[in-house]
């Protein structure tokens, strides 16, 4: 259902912390005879998992372990999923991260299917979801890219997972969002929607605010007052002011 609009589930566990869960599949991208987009597993498996990855470190949450369903034979689709999804948490300084991992052992198949959750741990006084204020400027982090523009994880315009917990430095930054298949545009909608606002477009912005962001290439979020120089150059990425919360 989402949470407050979210890509992620957030349950109370006691007054102070609550679970943050969030989930993202990849069906028919690999390397299997019938998958419509052919790329390594590994790119598959560590993309996947920076998509689950960020939906919570925005929230404020701290993961606390991953599970990794693949639809498919431990060997070699699984063994080549998994490197990928080890990559991304160690890239995410995460490598510690206990996993559960499940495989298809009983049938034979023709594409590949993957699905990763991350279990987080939030402070409830430190949720980032709601936070965004009235008059608060909207940026888009990274550019939105799907498909065939995704052929390198590295890439430079797409946002990481340090990108997401660099952001979270700075208490001037209030709500982040990753962008996904729904596009910039219903995300920064849903975003004033969530506070009793509306929000304006930047005439001047020519980012393609539909285009579907595949793996949460870019992300969005509010800000009062200007961004700190410092924190722009060490995000070294491209940095777009999309509209503001009126």
């Amino acid at each position: 259902m989402g949470y407050l609009g979210r890509d992620v589930e957030v349950v109370s566990i006691n007054e102070t912390q609550s679970l943050v869960v969030s989930c993202d599949s990849c069906g028919a991208i690999g390397m299997k005879e019938f998958d419509v987009y052919k790329i390594s597993w590994f790119i598959t498996g560590k993309l996947t998992t920076r998509v689950a990855l960020l939906e919570v470190l925005s929230t404020g949450g701290v993961p606390q372990m991953l599970t990794v369903a693949i639809s498919n034979e431990p060997c070699p689709t699984g063994d080549e999923l998994l490197k990928g999804v080890n990559d991304e948490l160690e890239s995410a300084g995460l490598e510690s991260l206990p996993v559960a991992i499940s495989t298809e052992k009983n049938m034979s198949t023709m594409q590949t299917g993957l699905g990763v959750s991350v279990i987080g741990l939030a402070e409830k006084n430190k949720l980032r979801i709601g936070t965004a204020q009235l008059g608060d400027a909207v940026y888009c982090l990274g550019f939105p890219k799907v498909g065939p523009e995704l052929s390198n994880p590295e890439d430079p315009e797409i946002i990481k997972v340090k990108s997401v917990q660099t952001l979270l430095e700075s208490s001037s930054i209030h709500d982040i969002i990753p962008i996904g298949s729904r596009g910039i545009r219903l995300e920064a909608e849903q975003l004033a929607s969530s506070i009793n606002t509306r929000f304006k477009f930047a005439p001047a912005c020519t980012l393609d605010l539909d285009k579907s962001a595949g793996p949460s290439t870019c992300l969005i979020f509010s800000s009062s007052g200007a961004l700190d120089q410092r924190l722009l150059s060490s995000l070294n990425l491209p940095l777009t002011i999309i509209g503001e919360l009126y």
